[in-house]
């Protein structure tokens, strides 16, 4: 089985090796899928990124995503990796609005373990866990605990940087005793870092955010900074108040 590991090409999830493309030599290769790559070769040369996004749709409606949903997603992920990253950026330039040093914080809240290539399929956890975080139970359990109305989304205990299984927490900060957390919530330890953070545009909350990272994801891959994947974190304060109408900032651990 190969579940964590996905098309550099497509995004496919690579599940098994039958579907693993082939060297010059016939012999199956790790990185890419026997659709997009062939005998050491891309089937299909000359295709640009904004090609390959508008093939890959129809395969996610049929899993059951919306088609503004499909292209919002793969026009995040795909960039990202080796066959586009390669090739040079795509879209807006965008440098961070600031570097920071923060200190180590701790959050309660609710977690799933996902990957961006399970995030990819039918089988994707993380607008799941944004619709259970809203549930009034967890809400009534993480006020007992927060230290401010700030909320985190954070990306932790990376795997292999953004290839690999991460965890996401959403939740807030807090001081409170371990002993003190329900069962159903759990804890975190972002680390303290360097950050790069970005800022995003005013808008909707499902548009920017992803946007945000469709942006940093160019960035990285242009400006050589190596990010280090120790944690990085969303943060949503009086300015996303409104989802419709929100500003949010991106922390990215750097070295």
């Amino acid at each position: 089985m190969m579940s964590q590991q996905m098309c550099q090409s497509c995004g496919m999830p690579l599940h098994n090796e039958e579907l693993l493309g082939t060297d010059s030599a016939g012999n199956k290769v790790a990185e890419y899928c026997t659709y997009c790559y062939e005998r050491g070769a891309f089937r299909q040369p000359d295709l640009t990124l904004a090609e390959m996004i508008e093939q890959c749709v129809p395969f996610m409606m049929r899993e059951g995503m919306d088609e503004h949903a499909a292209k919002t997603m793969l026009a995040g992920y795909l960039p990202h990796l080796k066959r586009w990253s390669a090739a040079g950026t795509q879209g807006e330039a965008i440098q961070p609005d600031k570097i920071v040093e923060k200190s180590s914080f701790r959050v309660a809240g609710i977690s799933a373990r996902t990957s961006n290539a399970r995030e990819m399929s039918a089988d994707a956890q993380i607008y799941k866990l944004w619709q259970r975080f809203w549930d009034e139970s967890i809400q009534r359990q993480i006020a007992t605990l927060k230290d401010s109305d700030v909320l985190y989304g954070c990306y932790t205990d990376y795997e292999n940087g953004a290839f690999g299984d991460y965890t996401l927490v959403i939740g807030s900060s807090t001081m409170a005793p371990s002993a003190d957390f329900p069962a159903e919530l759990s804890v975190t330890t972002i680390p303290a870092a360097r950050y790069a953070v970005f800022t995003s545009k005013r808008g909707r909350i499902s548009q920017i955010v992803p946007e945000t990272w469709q942006a940093i994801w160019r960035w990285a891959a242009a400006s050589g900074v190596e990010r280090t994947f120790t944690g990085d974190f969303e943060l949503y304060d009086e300015r996303s108040a409104d989802p419709t109408d929100a500003v949010v900032d991106i922390y990215v651990a750097i070295g």
